[in-house]
């Protein structure tokens, strides 16, 4: 397990827009949020935004020697989506071009819910620079029996009882909201309506590098059974099943997410 940093070492955190060439001439613009604390992780969000995520980053980088890096997804929170970024697939190109830029190896992926779709995506094309990843309650395959929950129409009070075990402890949606976050769209933009990708769950056969699948008990987006689907999928990945948790363990039972995820640390 990694030891604590001194409280006095550690870095203020960081946020800058880089420009990104993925394979193109049209250049991609991702607003990143550098935790730098050694150690390198990529923590990807899933539709609810980078506000998802961020407090979990925190937890990460203060308990451990990590540099923890937050990207907003371009589209998500009001940034700029190149023309050129019309699926996952494209998406997760442009991360694997984030990690060339900064130079980086032995990087852990951490995705939730969409961001476990993504970080699936990149553990298929990042070669080198990638060592492990974590799908923590992800999206993206077809499990015949198991479909995903149609959010589209509900509310955010609605949503929230299907992606929380204890629906008290979601954040308060902002006075005036009636539906999904503004987000939903950018989401879409990427995943397509019905959130899925047919060829995903064979495709999950070629990665080749240790996987943790982690998965709330209380999932009513995608049930614990989706999870098992994904973990089966890939070779020798490990499943965990987290009790009293829903679709965002980051945000619902951190502790725990952050003991599943440095068990693979340890593996």
């Amino acid at each position: 397990m990694n030891t604590p940093v001194p409280a006095g070492s550690l870095r203020p955190t960081r946020t800058e827009t880089r420009t990104l060439r993925p394979g193109s001439a049209e250049s991609v613009e991702i607003t990143l949020q550098d935790r730098d604390r050694t150690r390198p992780f990529l923590l990807l969000h899933g539709g609810g935004g980078v506000a998802t995520m961020a407090g979990f980053a925190d937890l990460l980088a203060e308990r451990t020697h990590s540099r923890v890096l937050l990207p907003t997804h371009p589209g998500f929170g009001g940034t700029p989506k190149a023309a050129s970024l019309r699926d996952v697939t494209d998406l997760a190109r442009a991360y694997v071009e984030l990690l060339d830029d900064l130079g980086l190896t032995d990087v852990t992926v951490v995705g939730n819910s969409f961001g476990g779709w993504l970080a699936a995506e990149i553990a298929l094309q990042a070669g080198q620079r990638v060592s492990g990843a974590v799908i923590v309650d992800g999206v993206g395959i077809e499990v015949e029996g198991h479909p995903m929950t149609d959010v589209r129409g509900k509310s955010v009070a609605e949503i929230q009882t299907y992606s929380f075990h204890d629906p008290s402890r979601a954040p308060t949606p902002p006075a005036g909201t009636p539906g999904p976050s503004p987000d939903v769209q950018a989401l879409v933009g990427y995943a397509g309506p019905a959130m899925t990708d047919p060829t995903l769950l064979d495709r999950l056969g070629k990665i080749d590098i240790p996987v943790h699948v982690v998965w709330g008990e209380s999932d009513r987006i995608v049930d614990p059974e989706y999870g098992r689907a994904y973990a089966a999928a890939i070779p020798g990945a490990a499943f965990t099943l987290l009790p009293r948790t829903g679709h965002l363990p980051q945000v619902e039972t951190p502790e725990e997410l952050l003991g599943a995820l440095l068990d693979l640390d340890r593996r």
